[in-house]
């Protein structure tokens, strides 16, 4: 029994022994290329979230990790068989019925570790503000958690199933991963995208919910030929650091009136 992950721990431990910290992972299921299954967010989620509370249990915080929820927004991918869509209202219906859940546990301190780029969570934080004695934060791994390292670790900008994707993949779930039997490369396509007719959609200027069997050609965007497994624990390496060490100073902060100032 790993007691930082609530899935594996029995009854006869939690009721002796209350947690200051939950974790709440958010996944997806939809597809990611041809070499990659279908649960990748939800693997990568159940990954991070098992070592970065295992990390900060180690030094002392009683942090518990949640069920993973397997399902994201997917409806700009809804063209493509099986995405499993829930709708942003869904999912906040979802994560609030948990937050209650907790609350009335007696668990006030709440990490939503997200690893779907389909969930829209921040609007969430501020509808729940106020309302719950549980204080929420939130960490998009592959986004604001990482992104001035990824530079450092990756050869070229991923977006869906590229490179970072991929790494992680080959470093914790490779059993998964898709090869060709001949040659032994990924059977993947390069990830490449189009552009829309518009620059300043195309810039970064106005954005769009992007109508994914128009910008790819397998669902991958991104390149993912450049991965390799060091690649993945590296950057896990510093997710886990990061999240580790807040999780770590969130147990010990005082829920006082000006929590978290």
């Amino acid at each position: 029994m790993r007691p930082w992950i609530l899935a594996e721990t029995n009854y006869g431990h939690v009721r002796g022994n209350p947690y200051e910290v939950a974790v709440l992972p958010l996944g997806a299921t939809e597809p990611h290329n041809l070499h990659l299954p279908y649960g990748t967010d939800t693997y990568e989620a159940d990954a991070i979230g098992e070592r970065v509370c295992e990390a900060a249990w180690d030094r002392g915080a009683r942090v518990v990790v949640l069920p993973t929820i397997p399902y994201g927004t997917e409806s700009n991918q809804m063209a493509f068989p099986l995405a499993m869509n829930l709708r942003p209202s869904t999912v906040g219906t979802v994560v609030r019925d948990l937050v209650d859940s907790l609350a009335q546990h007696g668990v006030h301190k709440l990490l939503l570790l997200n690893s779907h780029g389909g969930n829209d969570l921040k609007p969430l934080l501020r509808e729940l503000y106020g309302t719950t004695p549980v204080h929420v934060f939130l960490a998009n791994w592959f986004r604001e958690t990482t992104k001035d390292v990824q530079p450092e670790i990756f050869d070229v900008p991923d977006d869906h199933a590229g490179e970072m994707e991929t790494s992680l993949a080959l470093a914790y779930f490779p059993h998964l991963v898709v090869r060709d039997p001949e040659t032994g490369e990924l059977a993947a396509d390069d990830g490449a995208t189009t552009a829309t007719r518009f620059e300043g959609v195309n810039q970064g200027w106005v954005s769009l919910t992007r109508p994914w069997h128009l910008l790819t050609t397998n669902t991958g965007a991104g390149n993912p030929h450049a991965a390799n497994a060091e690649k993945g624990e590296r950057l896990m390496s510093v997710i886990v650091e990061r999240l580790s060490g807040f999780l770590v100073e969130l147990a010990a902060s005082e829920l006082d009136d000006r929590f978290p100032f």
